[in-house]
This record gives C-alpha cells, sequence and structure tokens, in this order.
C-alpha cells in the first residue's frame, strides 16, 4: 500500500508519479486514478458481497467515467448500475447495453420523457430499466407519461429507512403505490424497493445512538415494508425482485442480514477525503488530483502591503515558500508534499492559486502538487480524461461523462 509522506519533497510513491507525470503527463491538472490500490478496494468490496451472499450495483454518479465503470465492472463481474442523472443515463444505456440500471433518486417525469425521446439502442428500458419513485402523485405522473407513450415501466419504490430525504415513511401511502401498481399492469410493474442507508456508517455522536443500533432501526423498518409487500400484495411479491440497500459508508454492515438483494458501492472505490471513515478502514486512497507548480516566489508578499508582508512569513514558517500553482479552489485536500496549505488572506483562485509552506517543502517549478478530492461525484469531472496509472506509471485515458 501506499507509504505516509515523509520525505521532502516526496516519498517514494509521489515520487514516482511526480516524475512519470514531468515526462508523460500533459503539464495541466489531471485526476489520477491509481489502478493498483483501486484493485485493493475491489479486493475489499467483493469480499464482503460475497460474504453477504448478495450482488453489487456501481453507482456511476460516484464513478463518472464509462472506462472507469467498465474496469470496475468487469472486475466485479455485474452489469447493475445505479444511474442519478438523465444525460448520464441515456450514456449508459447505449455505452452499456446488457446493463441493469436503478435509478438512484425520483427524477422529474419530463426528464423520463426525454430520456425516452432520445433513447437509442438495443438496452430496453421495459426490462432493463427501473425508474426510482417515492410518492403516489409522482407514480400518477408517470402512469400518464407511460400511457401517453404506450410503454411499460418498471417501477422500484424509494423507502425512508431513516435518512429521512423522502421516500415513503408510511404504509398507508405505500398502500396508495402498490394498489395503483397492480391496478395498471399494462403500463407499470413492481420492481422492488430501494432503501439507502449510508448514515449508519458515517459514525454519529453517541448520544444518538450507535451504529450498530441504527443499522437495526434500517432493518426493522425495511423488514416491515417488505412483510406489508408480501402480506397486502402476494401477487406483486416473487424472488426476483431488487431490494437494494447500503451505500459506501454503510455497505458491510449488510453482511449481517440475509433480506436485501443487493448493496450500492461507487464512492468507496476511490475513498476520498470525506470517506476517511471507521467503516471503511480497510479502504485505501486511490484518486489524486495533480498539477504543477508554475511560479515559485519566495516569502509571502501580499498585495498592498509589500514589505510589510514580511511579518506574516516572520511569524508563520510556513509562510516563507510561495507558489502558484496551475489551477486550484478544488473540493480536494492537500496531500504531498506534506505542509503545504492555500492561503485564505491572498484568496482562493481557480486559475492560479497561491499555496504556502516552508522552505523544506522543497519544491520546484514543474513540479507536481498532489491532491486528495473531498469526493468524487462532481470533482472527478473537471479535469478532462482521468489518468490511470499502474506501478507509477501512465497507462490508459479515460474520458467522462
Amino acid at each position: 500500500m501506499r507509504p505516509s509522506d515523509r520525505g521532502s519533497p516526496y516519498n517514494e510513491y509521489f515520487r514516482a508519479l511526480n516524475q512519470e507525470l514531468k515526462t508523460h503527463g500533459p503539464m495541466r491538472p489531471v485526476m489520477l486514478i491509481d489502478l493498483d490500490l483501486l484493485d485493493h478496494n475491489i479486493n475489499v468490496v467483493m469480499q464482503s458481497v460475497t460474504r453477504a451472499g448478495k450482488h453489487l450495483r456501481l453507482v456511476e454518479k460516484s464513478l463518472p467515467s464509462p472506462g472507469l465503470l467498465a474496469y470496475i465492472a468487469k472486475r466485479t463481474d455485474t452489469r447493475r448500475l445505479m444511474s442519478f442523472h438523465q444525460p448520464f443515463l441515456n450514456h449508459d444505456a447505449v455505452t452499456f447495453p446488457e446493463a441493469d440500471i436503478l435509478l438512484g433518486k425520483p427524477l422529474p417525469v419530463r426528464s423520463a420523457e426525454v430520456f425516452y425521446q432520445t433513447h437509442k439502442g438495443t438496452f430496453d428500458p421495459s426490462r432493463q430499466l427501473q425508474w426510482l419513485l417515492d410518492t403516489p402523485q409522482r407514480l400518477m405522473d408517470y402512469l400518464a407519461l407511460a400511457q401517453g407513450l404506450g410503454i411499460r415501466m418498471r417501477v422500484n419504490i424509494e423507502l425512508d429507512v431513516g435518512l429521512h430525504r423522502g421516500g415513503v415513511a408510511d404504509q398507508t401511502v405505500l398502500g396508495e403505490m402498490l394498489t395503483l401498481i397492480s391496478a395498471h399492469p399494462q403500463h407499470l410493474e413492481f420492481a422492488g424497493f430501494m432503501g439507502y442507508d449510508p448514515f449508519v456508517g458515517m459514525g454519529v455522536p453517541k448520544v444518538l445512538g450507535s451504529s450498530q443500533a441504527l443499522f437495526d432501526k434500517v432493518m426493522v423498518i425495511y423488514n416491515a415494508h417488505v412483510r406489508y409487500l408480501r402480506e397486502r400484495f402476494p401477487a406483486l411479491w416473487h424472488e426476483g425482485l431488487t431490494l437494494n440497500t447500503a451505500g459506501s459508508p454503510s455497505y458491510r454492515m449488510h453482511e449481517q442480514e440475509r433480506l436485501s438483494s443487493e448493496v450500492s458501492v461507487g464512492t468507496a472505490f476511490l475513498k476520498p477525503t470525506h470517506y476517511d471513515l471507521p467503516s471503511l478502514a480497510e479502504h485505501v486512497p486511490a484518486a489524486f488530483i495533480a498539477t504543477p507548480v508554475l511560479k515559485s516566489t519566495g516569502a509571502v508578499n501580499f498585495p498592498a502591503l509589500d514589505d510589510k508582508s514580511r511579518l506574516f512569513s516572520w511569524w508563520d514558517p510556513n509562510q516563507r515558500a510561495t507558489f502558484f500553482i496551475y489551477g486550484g479552489n478544488w473540493m480536494a485536500e492537500f496531500e504531498s508534499p506534506s505542509g503545504l496549505q492555500s492561503n485564505e488572506l491572498y484568496g482562493r483562485s481557480s486559475n492560479q492559486e497561491m499555496v504556502n509552506g516552508s522552505p523544506a517543502v522543497g519544491l520546484d517549478v514543474e513540479d507536481q502538487v498532489f491532491l486528495r478530492p473531498t469526493q468524487t461525484e462532481s470533482v472527478l469531472l473537471q479535469f478532462g480524461d482521468l489518468l490511470a496509472v499502474r506501478g507509477g506509471k501512465i497507462v490508459e485515458t479515460w474520458p467522462v461523462y
């Protein structure tokens, strides 16, 4: 695994990447995906999924590159995707024509209409796509769309299992939706439930309960809805239903239960900083931003203060070296060399951000500054093609959505 950064300016891992990027990189901000580290995370996920006896669904928004998704899908032997964005959904249907796709959030009915209007290829939505719906009203809107288009839609119902971000929380409401589905078999097919529960793995104040107690509550709620379905609407129940659950922070806890049929995982494969969680302790960071130093200007020097700026570098040794990097102001944290920081007084910049450190940082112009993204779903889209590296060498480039 990647060793901790104690060198100046780099440890062995980042020293190799710095040299590779200076020799073969584009010398602009890039997003690196380390395939060796990604493979480690894939193995951790698959060991858990195998123990749990479940299927794996890949969260496309957290891995927003067809090449990256295809790489993980091949190594995990899954064709199940979770999509969150209509343009991405249309892209998925063409790029992964054999995929089984579940929407990860309820989309406005007009978004669904646009999907059908622009859909091309052999992907069959009537068999391979599940729309996620959360209210009787939205279900009626989708029914009207299905009737207008003369099609049959598969419907997965979003459950509120404790996140309280919408979804069905009342069995009366659930009954209304299941009744409506049952009454229109020519246009609606019940496909299952989705109960998203990342909060049980995120860590909460002890006064609110332990992760285990929260997980137990989630499963009580989920079980109650499944039991209601089986007792009140037995004609809709069958073993092939999609009973989706989990998320990156909580997927491993579902080894404890046998109710759900699949877990969703995305961000855990790359582990940005917001996922430095006890529940993901076996995962390692596998995505890094790299950007070259454009300028090295010595001690910090603020506009208008000029020579008076010396006070700051005298007071704080970490302001005695100033670098201006290519780009900046990303949702990310400095990783290597250690000891770097943005200068909030000077101001953030997406063009040439000021970065300060001590002279011991030892960076030269055109050396790389490495950062870890705080999340993946939006940050990975900001750099053009992803650079896949293995053994410190660039081996592939993957366009993003």
